[in-house]
């Protein structure tokens, strides 16, 4: 048997909820020829007569009421779906899938999300942590949409916006002394330091920028968490340097001491998304918070249009 045709099963419905052919071809803004031409296939489609006369109405068989059963749940599923569609389309529900840094995470992205969610409260927003390498490659597998990582980004899928600078401090406890107002990396030599993990994209910029003051730093303790190198910081086992956002809150400023790095070393946090990327709605909506929460910081917004790095 050929599958149902959606319309001619519309034209039945109505037909017998209106009881004429007349009524349901005004409702559906057809000719009366066309809807009885439907009814007529629909019958030879399912092989049985479906509508009778009764008097002057138009009324089921016993094989049209059965079929009516059915044709109803078809019909509202079919709203049900062009309806979901529909929101899926004006972006007031959907998924964004995020890719971000656990320091980013913590201390750049709960207000974007509660500005979001205020918007768009059925949009389902999912959030990953991890390195800028893990982040790009999730990427570029489409296991996420967008993501907010260090510069530098490279990847010929990649399409990227800078967005924000956040400079690095050198933190220590309370009871610290002998902190110069400005730390170099020759300070650090001095002290007990740690860092983020040698993976990280935070921690090849600190390494960088203490090689080209011809020091090299060989810290006690790596960790993958800001939020645990503040506390071991704090509990006053070593000097740590970590991203100024992390230490921006009353709370931290009050466990730790904070010092501004000299030369000044700051880095860069861009959007990442595929090129290919569709943005719908909701893609555009969070991009939009991201800028304007961003240019609310304390650190500077990146000022640049935005550009595409590639590989070679």
């Amino acid at each position: 048997m050929p599958g149902l045709n959606l319309d001619r099963l519309r034209a039945f419905v109505y037909v017998i909820e209106l009881g004429s052919f007349s009524a349901a071809a005004e409702r559906l803004d057809v000719s009366q020829p066309a809807i009885s031409l439907q009814i007529r296939e629909l019958e030879k489609n399912v092989g049985v007569r479906l509508i009778e006369r009764i008097g002057r109405r138009a009324a089921p068989t016993a094989a049209g009421e059965e079929l009516l059963v059915h044709a109803r749940r078809i019909h509202a599923g079919v709203e049900a779906a062009l309806d979901a569609m529909a929101r899926h389309a004006n972006g007031t529900i959907g998924r964004i899938r995020i890719g971000i840094g656990a320091t980013a995470c913590i201390y750049f992205l709960p207000p974007i999300l509660r500005t979001l969610r205020s918007r768009f409260p059925a949009l389902d927003v999912v959030v990953s942590t991890g390195n800028t390498s893990d982040v790009l490659k999730m990427i570029e597998d489409n296991a996420l949409d967008i993501g907010l990582v260090t510069l530098p980004v490279s990847g010929r899928f990649f399409e990227v916006q800078p967005l924000l600078e956040d400079e690095f401090v050198a933190i220590a406890a309370p009871d610290a002394t002998g902190l110069p107002e400005r730390i170099t990396a020759t300070d650090l030599l001095k002290r007990p330091l740690v860092l983020a993990g040698s993976g990280a994209n935070t921690r090849h910029l600190i390494d960088q920028w203490a090689t080209g003051a011809g020091v090299s730093l060989k810290p006690v303790m790596e960790l993958d968490s800001v939020e645990a190198i503040k506390e071991i910081v704090g509990a006053g086992l070593g000097c740590g340097v970590v991203p100024k956002m992390a230490v921006t809150a009353a709370a931290s400023r009050r466990r730790l001491v904070v010092r501004f790095l000299s030369p000044r070393l700051s880095r860069k946090l861009a959007i990442v998304m595929r090129r290919d990327k569709t943005l719908h709605r909701g893609l555009r909506e969070l991009v939009g918070a991201m800028r304007s929460f961003a240019a609310t910081r304390s650190a500077q917004p990146v000022r640049r249009k935005l550009r595409t790095e590639r590989n070679g």
